[in-house]
């Protein structure tokens, strides 16, 4: 069985800025709550390999990972995967921006299979990223609505 899972949210803020802000793979630290760090390893034209590090789960225990991550700027969608796959046997992501009236809509779609040694099965991972995502997703958008909006309002642009 493999695991799927489809999650977005409305930002309040213009496409470019929105696709900007989430894709500053530097600044995913303070963007994200669970990421303690990222170190771009390689970086060839819109083509990205970098090593995630998480904060400790619960138990103490601290994930990292190789992932390659695509950025599209003109069609504003971004593909990626795990190269070093850890606890799956496949990670597959795909993060797409449509404008939405004054905002953006911002969707994630990652498609996944675990391996029979990890932590939590296929269906557990499932609903783990479905309950982190909207969270993580949240938080993205309050931090990108604020810079969106003092970048605007330092460019003379504000709303």
């Amino acid at each position: 069985m493999n695991g799927h899972t489809d999650n977005s949210i409305y930002i309040d803020a213009d496409l470019e800025s929105v696709f900007r802000l989430t894709n500053d793979l530097a600044t995913w630290p303070q963007l994200f709550t669970e990421y303690a760090s990222v170190e771009i390893l390689e970086a060839r034209d819109n083509t990205f390999k970098f090593r995630l590090t998480m904060h400790p789960d619960e138990n103490g225990q601290v994930w990292s990972w190789v992932s390659e991550r695509t950025v599209d700027p003109v069609n504003h969608r971004v593909r990626a995967y795990r190269v070093e796959t850890g606890p799956f046997e496949f990670m597959h992501i795909e993060w797409t921006y449509l404008a939405e009236g004054t905002g953006t809509r911002m969707r994630w779609v990652q498609d996944f299979r675990m391996k029979p040694t990890a932590p939590v099965d296929t269906a557990g991972m499932v609903v783990r990223i479905n309950t982190n995502t909207p969270r993580e997703q949240a938080i993205i958008k309050e931090k990108v609505e604020k810079l969106a909006a003092a970048a605007a309002l330092a460019a003379g642009t504000a709303r």
